[in-house]
């Protein structure tokens, strides 16, 4: 099998953004930033009945030149009080790392990590404060609501 190439990868980009704009699925956007097709700006919605209800996150996704065999940086622009989203921004989810598909697609991509925010996995935090407070639903909820829109991932350049 021969090495993708960033060709390769630009195809495969411009036909999942032809997918999304053309199916958009609920709590969920991505297009590409300043018209880069290797940097994408994401947006996942907070889900009814969860402490994340009514916020919306912007994320960075950075695609490789190898995409899909390899997955896209992915980052929080907005502030997340997470037990799996540490101060930076940075992310731990499987499918980020050693999980990863090339069958995965962009929308699957925002939908795990929508379905992150309610369901975090708190035996390996990367924010051990939000971990602790997760077990405590009213003060983790106001937690997160206080941190929203504020805090260091603001200052993640784009």
């Amino acid at each position: 099998m021969s090495k993708p190439t960033s060709a390769q990868a630009a195809q495969r980009l411009q036909q999942e953004l032809m997918q999304l704009m053309s199916s958009p699925t609920d709590g969920v956007t991505a297009y590409p930033h300043e018209d880069n097709l290797f940097h994408w700006i994401g947006t996942i919605s907070g889900a009814a009945g969860t402490a994340y209800d009514g916020l919306e996150y912007r994320l960075s996704l950075r695609f490789p030149a190898s995409y899909p065999f390899e997955p896209p940086g992915v980052t929080f622009l907005t502030p997340c009080f997470h037990p799996n989203v540490d101060i930076n921004g940075a992310i731990c989810l499987d499918i980020l790392k050693e999980n990863w598909s090339a069958a995965i697609s962009v929308s699957e991509l925002l939908l795990s990590i929508l379905s992150l925010l309610d369901n975090a996995n708190t035996a390996s935090p990367l924010n051990h404060e939000a971990a602790r407070l997760y077990r405590e639903p009213e003060e983790y909820k106001k937690k997160v609501r206080a941190t929203y829109g504020t805090g260091s991932s603001q200052a993640v350049k784009v």
